[in-house]
């Protein structure tokens, strides 16, 4: 699907006033840009069309507040410019040979934006991500490579399949999305653990018995509406269940629920399958109520017991909701439709897919894969439960069945797709909008997720029913998020995302493979300038800059970009810890998930200023690094 406009003389000019569009000059320009396309394997690609996008253009895009909405003319900076401006920007069209050129291109920077001929390739390119002056460009002949595309009707065939040929991805089984999901006890072939030694320090101690009471019940709050403890409370009145896990004779990992409003209630026994997470923040536990899993409880690493908001201890509720119901006052089980199944599976599962039974149960599927983490469908084969090579590169039947020099064409390759599409990748897990199921999973009205390398137009129209997060999930400022897995969310809102110099996509900083040595995949150490100033060459002395922005003189050595421009306002796990005291004496709070805007929140911005110290956005200012230059005292 492609975005269309009709456009008449008026909407022509007005668009040329708003993005700044290079109309085409008077005087014959002497540039001539000439170069090929080709493939991964290094076959030309025929008949595709280049096109030159001014950076000029893009910029002022950017300038622009983006459109979150469906056929919005804004959220994709090469695509919905060229959408605007196909029948004036320059073009050149590549021979049976791959060869292309493209005359009398005024002076100026463009951004080469290969369109091709059919579904056989995906359009972008490797040249698509940084704008290139015409003198750069004609200098000599410029090689384009372009990223193949998901044949119709291929399959999944698993990560193990993949990692048979592409060995030097071994790292991926260390990632945190290889890992996400294990079965209690019993990690995959394809689950490396090494790097996080204290990964299931919330799964030891369930194994080593621990017993929760569930109390002062809060309907008004989300999924954690019972406050959660390990030790009796006070007050006796105020627990309603209790959950007891230990490990049991047949070493399975078990809990069980008691009344404690209604001794005469039968206690119900539960067996927990299924770890969720645990490299950074929390973990949670899945157990199975006959072919379905749901999750149950939160443990935060970073919690302290002393913290008096009740997200911040070391153990959260986690849906203790969906197994005792208040108004009768009895245990239950958990509905069939709020399975981890239908409510979560899709962002998690390589190859996700999607059944409901004829007795009203949804059973997730998921890519064979012999060293997979566990039989999910009961098909007598082992699935991947976590994200797979295939989840960014497309199903891979096509692509294993390919001669030997021929196979780049059927399998996509992110980095020489446009950067839009290469964050799309991420972006579709990393944000929340709701899909076709009713939740935050988007998924089509076949309840399957996008295949990569898919727009961002198509994806908001076809896998998503409303295209953004709720209100809910912002802070007061309706700009940054609020709750967590949104960071591309915050992205698209960045000039990194829309600029005419370079589009930044998630793999430049991080990387997906696992090989970097660094938290959170990042391919520079989040905690020094070299994260940053590898691209920004200019920011290298950083108490210059400090000192130009802030007017604060402070040692370099003692702040980095990160202080000011990475502030964590989403919060996953339990946070950072305290921030800064307020001047009424009350503590600030440092959350645990970046923002990616990469802006610099103000005191002035009205999730902060005036607001409940507990209650309030995290910012440079409130947090622990903001002391060197800051205070909280007229917040």
């Amino acid at each position: 699907m492609r975005k269309t406009w009709t456009w008449g003389l008026l909407a022509l000019g007005t668009a040329a006033l708003i993005y700044g569009c290079t109309q085409p000059s008077a005087k014959m320009a002497d540039a001539t840009i000439k170069g090929s396309i080709e493939d991964r394997d290094g076959h030309k690609v025929a008949n595709a069309t280049v096109w030159l996008i001014p950076s000029t253009d893009v910029a002022a895009m950017g300038k622009s507040p983006i459109e979150v909405k469906k056929d919005a003319k804004n959220d994709e900076p090469l695509e919905d410019n060229l959408a605007a401006n196909r029948d004036r920007y320059l073009k050149g069209k590549s021979g049976a040979d791959g060869s292309f050129s493209v005359a009398d291109v005024p002076g100026g920077k463009y951004f080469l934006y290969v369109e091709p001929a059919d579904a056989t390739y995906l359009p972008g390119g490797d040249k698509s991500r940084r704008s290139l002056s015409s003198a750069e460009m004609s200098g000599a002949p410029v090689t384009i490579k372009i990223s193949g595309n998901t044949p119709p009707g291929a399959t999944y065939v698993g990560t193990s399949k993949c990692l048979d040929c592409h060995e030097e991805h071994e790292s991926f089984k260390g990632t945190l999305h290889r890992l996400g999901i294990q079965v209690v006890g019993k990690p995959s072939q394809l689950q490396d653990f090494s790097r996080f030694p204290n990964y299931n320090q919330g799964l030891n101690k369930l194994m080593a018995g621990t017993k929760f009471w569930f109390h002062s019940y809060d309907k008004a709050r989300s999924f954690d509406k019972y406050q959660i403890s390990d030790k009796a409370p006070a007050d006796p009145a105020s627990v309603s269940f209790t959950a007891t896990f230990y490990k049991d004779s047949d070493g399975v990992l078990k809990f069980r629920t008691e009344n404690a409003k209604d001794p005469a209630d039968a206690p119900r026994v539960y067996p927990v399958e299924l770890a969720y997470g645990g490299g950074v923040y929390k973990q949670r536990y899945l157990f199975r109520v006959g072919p379905n899993l749901f999750p149950f409880v939160q443990y935060n690493q970073l919690g302290d017991n002393s913290f008096g908001d009740r997200s911040r201890k070391q153990w959260r509720d986690y849906h203790a909701d969906w197994l005792f119901n208040e108004e009768t006052r009895k245990l239950v089980n958990p509905s069939q439709a709020k399975s981890f199944d239908s409510q979560c599976a899709s962002c998690h599962y390589n190859g996700y897919t999607l059944t409901k039974t004829a007795a009203g149960d949804f059973i997730a599927g998921s890519a064979n894969d012999p060293d997979g983490e566990m039989d999910i469908d009961g098909d007598g084969k082992n699935n991947e439960i976590n994200l797979g090579c295939e989840t960014c590169h497309g199903p891979g039947s096509a692509h294993t069945k390919a001669k030997k020099g021929y196979k780049s064409a059927s399998i996509v390759s992110p980095d020489k797709l446009a950067a839009e599409r290469a964050s799309m990748i991420c972006g579709q897990c990393h944000d929340r909008p709701q899909g076709h199921l009713k939740n935050d999973q988007p998924v089509n009205a076949e309840w399957k997720m996008m295949l990569p390398g898919t727009s961002r137009n198509v994806w908001l129209n076809q896998y998503t029913t409303r295209e953004g997060a709720a209100p809910k999930d912002f802070w007061a400022d309706g700009i940054h998020s609020k709750s967590h897995h949104q960071q591309y969310t915050d992205f698209i809102k960045s000039s990194k995302y829309r600029n005419g110099n370079h589009l930044v996509a998630c793999g430049d900083c991080h990387e997906p493979h696992g090989k970097a040595k660094f938290a959170h995949q990042m391919k520079k150490d989040a905690h020094t300038a070299e994260a940053c100033t590898t691209c920004h060459t200019n920011r290298t002395d950083m108490g210059k800059h400090v000192m130009e922005k802030t007017k604060c003189n402070i040692e370099p050595s003692k702040i980095t970009c990160s202080n000011c421009h990475d502030t964590k306002t989403m919060q996953t796990g339990a946070g950072m810890g305290k921030g800064m005291v307020g001047k009424d004496g009350k503590n600030y709070w440092m959350n645990d998930i970046t923002s990616h805007i990469y802006d610099v929140p103000l005191k002035t911005n009205i999730g902060v200023k005036g607001v409940e110290p507990g209650k309030a956005m995290p910012i440079p200012y409130t947090n622990a690094c903001g002391a060197a230059c800051h205070n909280t005292s007229n917040l």
